[in-house]
């Protein structure tokens, strides 16, 4: 199948889930979504169980053909990442900047830790032989957490602004923190990187620092241009350009994309749109971001829901899926009530804030794309599941619950 029947397909999909969704369902899109593409596999597993193997044999054609990581963060997670940051306020930022810094860079590192120690224990105490520096990468790729199922639903339950942007803010920094530390673990396991903090710490500094200084200078190099004219279908197309020359630059000079992009979708986001937009450009570049936005976040859900048919699940697998779970959670909540525990002499947090933070950190479509990266070995079947489960639980369970927490924390004050 091509590439444009793949996509095709996939289009498709998201378009039927999303009616059969806002139709029936009326949850948020991107739980219903994949909730619906999940029932879809399983339903096709099942006639497989039957003996009725030639859809899923399609199916499994279709999603084996697509290489997850490639699609996720060498096309859309560019867009997302852009989309996301360029309706995210500075100012709003500036005032929750600290607590971002903290849990996008420090609570990331922290939580790849305890994780990666708690999987050790799991994994070695069910008889998955499980290397230290394999819990780490485990602990590293499920660290980054994902906005995109929880945000409409924080709107929705009323919850307050700055607890919007320390959701927000962390989610589309640590993205990119997440994958640094990933590829930082795995050149260790590859032996490609030095085993040394000097030799990690030039690693971090050429990624995360060089992806922060060239997303500020393209972004600038945009606002110009953007400041420069005043026609709405060149200024989309320039924003375009920006994102996609923009990651493929980055990716080229060896430099974070992902922070690149954040950094440029800020810069353009805030300054660009008040600065060298008219109203008509920035109303069409809002709605064109906003729909890219929607399109691609529905299409990656339906690869989420459909990326089960090429599992490959063991019985010790799915006993480690129920340790791991809970352990995530409990290296969540370190990693977030730590930082805030030390904040709290200088600076006030709304009710449950920990409690909140921790429930309210999915992950997503970048965790199941790093896992689905590691190389062939006797570790990868087993990291995979378990990451595919955590992903989905903590979609649907707490994507579903985050709501009722957030009133309950309300109804406290």
């Amino acid at each position: 199948m091509d590439i444009f029947d793949t996509a095709a397909v996939l289009i498709t999909l998201a378009a039927l889930f999303s009616y059969v969704n806002h139709r029936f369902l009326r949850i948020p899109t991107t739980i219903g979504i994949m909730i619906i593409s999940l029932v879809l596999s399983l339903g096709l597993l099942l006639l497989h169980a039957l003996g009725w193997t030639a859809l899923e044999q399609q199916a499994e054609r279709l999603i084996g053909g697509i290489d997850f990581h490639e699609t996720l963060m060498e096309g859309m997670l560019s867009f997302l990442l852009f989309a996301g940051a360029l309706h995210v306020n500075l100012d709003d930022l500036r005032q929750q900047k600290w607590v971002v810094l903290s849990l996008a860079t420090g609570g990331v590192v922290l939580s790849t830790f305890v994780v990666g120690g708690l999987a050790w224990l799991i994994f070695n105490g069910l008889g998955i032989d499980m290397p230290w520096l394999y819990c780490l990468l485990f602990g590293a790729l499920i660290s980054p957490t994902d906005p995109i199922a929880v945000m409409g639903i924080l709107k929705t339950a009323g919850a307050a602004k700055s607890l919007e942007i320390k959701i927000a803010g962390e989610s589309l920094f640590n993205d990119g923190i997440g994958v640094v530390v990933f590829l930082v673990i795995l050149g260790l396991i590859q032996g490609n990187s030095e085993p040394t903090v000097q030799g990690v710490g030039l690693l971090l500094l050429q990624e995360a620092g060089g992806g922060i200084a060239f997303g500020l200078l393209i972004g600038l190099a945009a606002f110009f241009l953007l400041r420069s004219i005043d026609n709405y279908q060149v200024e989309v197309l320039l924003t375009l350009a920006l994102v996609m020359g923009g990651y493929a630059a980055a990716s080229a000079m060896h430099v974070s994309g992902p922070i690149a992009m954040v950094v440029a979708g800020l810069v353009i986001g805030n300054h660009g749109r008040v600065l060298a937009m008219s109203d008509t450009t920035r109303e069409h570049l809002d709605n064109f971001w906003e729909l890219m936005d929607e399109i691609l976040n529905a299409v990656l859900f339906v690869l989420i829901g459909l990326e089960i048919l090429l599992l490959r699940f063991r019985g010790e697998y799915l006993l480690a899926v129920f340790a791991v779970i809970p352990a995530v959670l409990l290296a969540r909540y370190v990693s977030v009530g730590l930082p805030v525990l030390l904040m709290r002499r200088f600076r006030r947090f709304s009710p449950r804030v920990v409690e909140i933070l921790t429930w309210g950190g999915l992950r997503g479509g970048i965790s199941v794309a790093l896992a689905l990266s590691v190389p062939p070995s006797p570790e990868r079947d087993a990291i995979l599941t378990v990451t595919y489960a955590v992903v989905v639980f903590s979609i649907i369970v707490q994507g579903l619950t985050i709501g009722s927490l957030v009133r309950a924390s309300r109804e406290a004050r």
